[in-house]
């Protein structure tokens, strides 16, 4: 998350959190609740999505008492160090520079293309235009290393309203985040590109003082996995994608 010396930031402040997440009465799962179908908030107030669903059956098979809280993007991996939550989960990507601050889970979904997402019609150039992301992405990571002008935003919201009002030419984004927006929009927004491969599987951050909690959940994406209940989770989420562990 964010720049390389805001994560050595946060790996100082893990050196000094004693306090394992296992020592707590209940485990706290952070998530954004701004990225749906991973995480979204409902009608209700309500945080729901793909990684509700999986969070609360993972703590089940963990034998672990969950409570769900939110965080905004751009401090998730800090608050997590800090002692805020024991979890993220929340459409996260493994990286190599955010495995050097927090530790991670196997994956528990698989890697996912970006896509490009324009006004139709528009004459866009990828490579040479105005790209918005999300702070403190693997896209925005992406776009700043493509030639192209990024701009970032703190909300996946405001990267698709910044090509609707023409501040920037396109928006990179997860394909399964846009796909909907896209075929919501009336034929406004158009598909440019939606075969970025960037980043590796998604998976569970955990502090790194925390290997107790690591191999709970490990054990349990694994026992999900083996017995299909993390790919018919995915085939409900994400539009009958079948997937295969």
């Amino acid at each position: 998350m964010t720049t390389f010396l805001k994560l050595a930031g946060a790996a100082t402040l893990a050196a000094t959190f004693a306090a394992s997440a296992l020592t707590a009465e209940t485990i706290r799962m952070g998530t954004e609740g701004a990225y749906p179908p991973y995480n979204f908030i409902n009608d209700s107030g309500e945080i729901d999505g793909f990684e509700r669903e999986v969070g609360d059956e993972l703590c089940k098979r963990a034998g672990l008492e969950c409570t769900w809280v939110t965080n905004e993007w751009d401090s998730i991996i800090p608050n997590l160090v800090s002692g805020n939550y024991d979890t993220i989960i929340a459409g996260m990507s493994i990286t190599a520079e955010r495995d050097e601050v927090i530790d991670f889970t196997q994956e528990y979904f698989p890697p996912d293309p970006s896509a490009y997402v324009a006004l139709s019609g528009a004459d866009m150039d990828v490579k040479g235009g105005v790209v918005a992301a999300q702070t403190a992405t693997i896209q925005a990571a992406y776009v700043a290393e493509s030639g192209a002008t990024l701009v970032e935003f703190a909300t996946p919201e405001e990267t698709v309203a910044a090509v609707r009002s023409g501040e920037a030419d396109a928006v990179l984004a997860d394909f399964a985040y846009l796909k909907p927006i896209v075929d919501a929009s009336g034929g406004e927004l158009t598909i440019v590109d939606d075969s970025v491969s960037i980043g590796g599987g998604v998976g569970m951050g955990i502090r790194e003082s925390d290997g107790e909690l690591k191999a709970k959940m490990d054990a349990a994406i694994a026992s999900m996995k083996a017995d299909g209940t993390l790919s018919d989770l995915i085939a409900k989420w994400f539009d009958g994608r079948m997937v295969k562990f």
